[in-house]
């Protein structure tokens, strides 16, 4: 049993070095906002749909197939539990800071933090799965998570749910699996180097992020607190504890577990700018959530490998 928890928290581990390298060269100014900007569109357009088609090039498997579609489903129940605890939990007075905290619980860090710790744990079908649960936290972050955010169901676009880069990824991969399309060496070793970006740039953004803010205030935050505990702690278990009731186990399981147990959606922050609500407030929600992360993964991971991995 120790030896998961020694495992998860040595991959964390080497994650948060990572967050450190992009923390210092924040404060050193090596990194400034124009080019973190710049290094996120490359993650998000290019870096994160690598990732997916490349661990969707692999012989058609229907035991994979079947596990895709559970971690479909899970991903599913995981956002609606968050929907409904977000709803019933936070009841703010000021609109812009209430629909930050909402947000902040429902939606985790699963493509940044997850997917490289999958990679690290489980190896390329843990990104396969981690690939369906992505897809899913897009489907329900344009369509309810602008809804929240705004206020209304006018900024909702089909348009820009079927144009998300790693929807389009998705599509592409679930493609190459099914049909067991061979892809030459030429397509797949660009893929490949591209890919390998996906953990220390996502990584080292985030600690660029945290380089620009003032950790103290996020420590005054009462609601703030509360908000992490559900996001690292609450949400992550009881989903645990409904996939094990519903019988699910394995590389799946995990993979789910991961994704849910992820700090706060850096898209938090994003979507708090964009909708005039308390940025602020978001970036503190990130940062502590970040923070805490390092201990609560390891435990949680830790804990669902030992008991149903």
């Amino acid at each position: 049993m120790s030896e998961n928890f020694i495992t998860v928290g040595t991959q964390v581990l080497e994650l948060f070095i990572l967050i450190a390298l992009g923390f210092l060269c924040g404060k050193t100014n090596i990194l400034n906002e124009k080019a973190v900007k710049s290094i996120t569109d490359i993650v998000l357009y290019i870096v994160c749909p690598c990732v997916i088609v490349q661990n969707f090039i692999r012989p058609f498997d229907k035991a994979m197939l079947d596990g895709l579609l559970t971690a479909a489903i899970a991903a599913f129940g995981i956002h609606t539990i968050s929907v409904i605890i977000a709803m019933l939990v936070f009841h703010d007075k000021i609109p812009q800071r209430n629909r930050v905290y909402r947000f902040a619980l429902i939606f985790s860090n699963c493509g940044y933090m997850s997917l490289p710790m999958q990679q690290a744990i489980l190896g390329s079908d843990g990104v396969f799965f981690g690939a369906v649960y992505i897809v899913v936290f897009n489907i329900v972050m344009w369509t309810f998570g602008v809804w929240l955010s705004s206020g209304s169901g006018e900024s909702v676009s089909a348009k820009k749910i079927l144009l998300n880069p790693c929807i389009i990824g998705m599509a592409v991969g679930v493609v190459i699996f099914l049909t067991s399309l061979p892809i030459p060496s030429v397509i797949t070793q660009p893929i490949t180097f591209m890919a390998n970006l996906n953990t220390p740039l996502p990584m080292m953004v985030v600690g660029y992020y945290l380089s620009q803010t003032k950790i103290t205030d996020a420590f005054k935050d009462g609601k703030g607190f509360m908000c992490v505990l559900f996001r690292l702690i609450v949400i992550p278990m009881l989903a645990f504890g409904a996939m094990m009731l519903c019988g699910v186990r394995g590389t799946v399981l995990i993979t789910c577990v991961i994704s849910a147990s992820a700090p706060v959606a850096a898209a938090t922050t994003m979507f708090a700018a964009k909708f005039d609500n308390d940025a602020r407030l978001s970036v503190n929600l990130v940062t502590l959530s970040t923070l805490f992360s390092v201990i609560t993964m390891p435990l949680i991971v830790g804990f669902a490998r030992t008991i149903g991995g």
